[in-house]
């Protein structure tokens, strides 16, 4: 899914667009999937016998991708240049398809037929990209291109090699490390499988399921709305993977519900805001980001799962605890859910959409056993859904065959910008391959760190802010990525560690203002200002900002550990994030000034410090959950004293 611009869904696609637009937007992201799905289950080798190379296959994705882009904009105008670029697209990615194997053995010589198509194709994809994901990472990518060839004259840990611009070309358009290399292999051959899964999830009732199960496991307690926000946005984020589409499918019910209940729309947008982008850290499915994480580390993706599972949680703890506590503060109670649904009912109604859930996290996790990839299990997930959704359907509601093809036949629209994104992606990485860009950038954080962790871990967070402003997670993680994170590995920080750092640090994109994408779509169903519910968003989420920290100076915090280890460490953690959401709410037993709410962030800071951070830090720890037992002591004693039993009577919210 976009993350800064919302690509409209099939009705408001159909309402803008002509009648020749849709048909020909049907016939290319038809093909695009039709031809992700045959390659992933294998079917031209098996029943074909026909081989050829990946490249190959990316290749056509590429053309029907760049074709789907220019011929689907439905933001603009359609112009006859339109047309031209669709005709070319296909026509240079099906001679590149044809005569890859010839065109890569020529490309050391530099053939004029190369330089061409190499250069039409560069550009095609830079157009592609800013028209569905801005000029943020296109700019980016050209600024990068500019600095390489003022770089050679530059001194020190500045200077990069020269590189012709005809061999640069060649090299960006057609070499494997290029527009046609691994990071679009994930977009068109991962991610695509799981968008499709997520797709026939929502249409055949599965975004509603996890709506009525969160409603009803939550909707009697206290400030229930917003607890249901946080399970729903946790439940469907395991699957779509995507703040935006995350926010649209959950927050058009948690919203009003919220601000039914007591809350105010802008703090019911921005509880929404940072529900829906955890959902990029929720495996099994996580965003796009993590999938490309598991490409650059070169390990399973079950891997990156098991090491995203406890900062996840700790993300959806904090969020929890601060909803807990608000609605105690103002004394918000159930969620004000006319027919609420019974948690047994809604589980006996909707029982078949764990079964593909279960399988899904089961072959990611054991692909040894299952003899499966992610994008196969992906696949095969899907399948077994579509049968138990035709059989089963979802309180009286069957969503048909027809309209199962057609939630898998928008897939290749939803999943434009990604696909896009992954081959914009491959040229930047290029150009830091070829000049040695990414090795000078190394060195230089290197130097500014003057070996500190800490004080590195400080300057990629603050880049990879900087880095974020108006660009999507999957752009932000693969700059950071290539850019930041190889700087942590040479100071001795885990890859795994150093890449879930600056993931995690990239997300912040999605809440932080100015651009915001997930607060302002919230703030869009709230009827609010999408700026401040940004800045109230940062509040709400303020462990975004202080877990990447903790699990890179803590690895048994990413499951890299004894279990004794990652329990401690994991209640210590999650003791003092409570801690901190008091601090961030001023509530805990009962309501505190300014004065104790500082108190509580220092003391919340000593509980979650590192005990590897340095030699003493263990009894720092110990001395804050000592501070913590303290103060909570005497705000149960002062409300005994009070001669009360239950938080004060709301006030207005």
């Amino acid at each position: 899914m976009s993350e800064e611009r919302i690509i409209p869904d099939a009705a408001e696609f159909a309402s803008a667009a002509s009648p020749a637009t849709i048909l020909w937007t049907n016939i290319f992201q038809s093909l695009l999937v039709a031809a992700v799905v045959l390659w992933v289950l294998d079917i031209p080798r098996q029943v074909f016998n026909v081989a050829f190379y990946t490249e190959q296959l990316l290749a056509i994705c590429l053309g029907l991708v760049l074709a789907l882009a220019y011929v689907a904009d439905t933001s603009r105008k359609r112009h006859w240049s339109d047309w031209v670029a669709v005709v070319l697209s296909l026509l240079l990615c099906g001679y590149i398809a044809l005569r890859y194997a010839h065109l890569t053995d020529e490309a050391a010589s530099i053939p004029l037929s190369g330089l061409i198509v190499s250069g039409l194709l560069i550009a095609l994809i830079l157009e592609g990209s800013r028209r569905t994901n801005g000029w943020g990472f296109v700019g980016m990518i050209a600024a990068m291109a500019v600095y390489v060839y003022i770089s050679p004259n530059l001194s020190g840990d500045f200077q990069t090699r020269y590189v012709s611009p005809e061999r640069m070309t060649i090299y960006l358009g057609l070499d494997i490390n290029g527009a046609i290399g691994s990071i679009l292999q994930v977009a068109v051959l991962v991610v695509i499988p799981f968008t499709i899964l997520g797709q026939v999830l929502a249409r055949t009732g599965g975004a509603d399921f996890f709506a009525d199960i969160s409603m009803a496991a939550m909707g009697a307690f206290r400030g229930g709305a917003a607890k249901i926000a946080v399970v729903g946005s946790a439940l469907f984020g395991m699957i779509s993977g995507s703040a935006v589409s995350n926010v649209l499918a959950v927050g058009i019910v948690t919203i009003p519900t919220m601000v039914k209940s007591g809350f105010t729309p802008r703090r019911s947008a921005a509880i929404e805001a940072v529900g829906s982008t955890g959902g990029q850290l929720m495996p099994p499915v996580m965003g796009a980001a993590a999938f490309i994480m598991a490409e650059f580390l070169q390990v399973p993706y079950g891997s990156v799962c098991i090491a995203a599972a406890i900062p996840a949680f700790l993300y959806y703890a904090c969020l929890f605890f601060h909803v807990d506590l608000e609605a105690a503060k103002h004394n918000i109670g159930a969620a004000q859910i006319a027919e609420t649904p019974g948690f047994l009912d809604t589980v006996k109604a909707g029982w078949h959409f764990l079964l593909p859930i279960f399988f899904l996290v089961f072959a990611l996790m054991y692909p040894d056993i299952t003899m499966l990839t992610p994008e196969k299990a992906a696949i095969y997930a899907t399948l077994l859904l579509m049968v138990l959704a035709l059989i089963f359907g979802y309180r009286g509601k069957k969503l048909g065959i027809v309209g199962m093809l057609k939630a898998i036949m928008d897939t290749g629209r939803v999943s434009l910008d990604i696909i896009l994104i992954g081959a914009a992606a491959g040229i930047m990485v290029g150009i830091m391959s070829i000049s040695g860009l990414a090795f000078s950038l190394t060195i230089q954080l290197l130097t500014l760190a003057g070996g500190s962790v800490f004080l590195l871990l400080l300057l990629i967070a603050i880049l990879a802010f900087v880095l974020g402003i108006g660009l999507p997670t999957v752009s932000v993680y693969i700059l950071t990525a290539t850019l930041l994170a190889p700087a942590l590995v040479k100071l001795g920080v885990t890859p795994m560690a150093a890449h879930m750092f600056v993931m995690y640090n990239g997300i912040l994109s999605m809440i932080t203002p100015p651009v915001a994408f997930a607060a302002y779509a919230a703030a869009n169903i709230a009827r609010t200002d999408g700026w401040s519910t940004g800045w109230v968003a940062c509040v709400v989420g303020w462990s975004t900002f202080l877990l990447p920290f903790l699990f890179v100076l803590t690895p048994s915090l990413l499951m890299d550990g004894s279990w004794t280890e990652i329990a401690l460490n994991l209640t210590r953690v999650t003791f003092g994030i409570w801690l901190g959401t008091v601090a961030a709410v001023g509530f805990g037993l009962a309501r505190i000034g300014p004065a104790m709410r500082w108190v509580y962030a220092v003391i919340a800071l000593a509980v979650v410090l590192p005990p590897e951070a340095f030699g003493s830090a263990i009894y720092i720890n110990l001395a804050g959950i000592a501070a913590a037992l303290v103060a909570l002591g005497i705000d149960w004693l002062r409300l005994r004293k009070q001669g009360k039993s239950a938080p004060a009577a709301a006030t207005p919210y």
